[in-house]
């Protein structure tokens, strides 16, 4: 497969860092909202890069659940490969890619989980489906078919009903940010990049060459 003849030129918008607030979670705020108005496909998807205690990475797409000045947070299954690999190694890098914007954002940060009260919450907002999805699958194990899902969802829904419960192995991920990149392609390549990276208390903004 030869590749080389694919060719974009990023002409839609830029980036100047002098003009950007000197909070970066209010940057991605306001790109976030351009990218729900400009109805985008699944604004929300973001790449999360994990590893292993042997610092071998490994990517997944998730979904963006909240987001503020304490970090950006999104849920899961704490016993599915990124959650044991976030438990040897509770740092973590987040990617967004909006394509038709010509827009890329990344974080990089600790991770922490949320507390009990606002992952119930959160859990309890979700379609019954999703719900009894959380109970049914064991993320990331081997499963000899989907008949297994099944079985465990029907079974689910024996036991609790239209209510099922948080279950102890499933909730949220807050990554704190101590790093933010904001980049906006440009003709000839010549992107705009801008880094804000948390240094004694304050948030350091500086252009990056692309």
């Amino acid at each position: 497969m030869d590749l080389r003849a694919l060719r974009k030129s990023y002409e839609l918008g830029e980036l100047d860092e002098t003009a950007l607030p000197g909070s970066p979670s209010a940057v991605f705020e306001r790109w976030m909202a351009d990218a729900i108005a400009a109805g985008l496909p699944e604004p929300s998807a973001m790449t999360v890069a994990t590893v292993d205690e042997r610092g071998r990475p490994s990517t997944r797409v998730v979904l963006l659940k909240s987001a503020d000045t304490r970090g950006l947070v999104f849920y899961t299954n704490y016993e599915s490969h990124k959650g044991r690999q976030l438990a040897a190694n509770p740092w973590a890098a987040l990617q967004f890619h909006w394509v038709e914007a010509e827009r890329v954002v990344r974080v990089e940060g600790r991770i922490e989980k949320v507390d009990g009260a606002e992952s119930d919450a959160y859990f309890a907002s979700r379609p019954l489906d999703s719900r009894i999805g959380a109970w049914a699958s064991p993320q990331s194990q081997v499963i000899p078919s989907r008949a297994l899902l099944l079985a465990n969802a029907a079974k689910v829904s024996a036991r609790h009903g239209l209510n099922p419960p948080r279950p102890p192995h499933w909730g949220g991920y807050r990554l704190v940010p101590q790093l933010w990149e904001f980049w906006q392609g440009r003709k000839s390549r010549l992107h705009d990049r801008v880094r804000y990276s948390w240094s004694d208390g304050v948030w350091k903004k500086e252009r990056l060459a692309p």
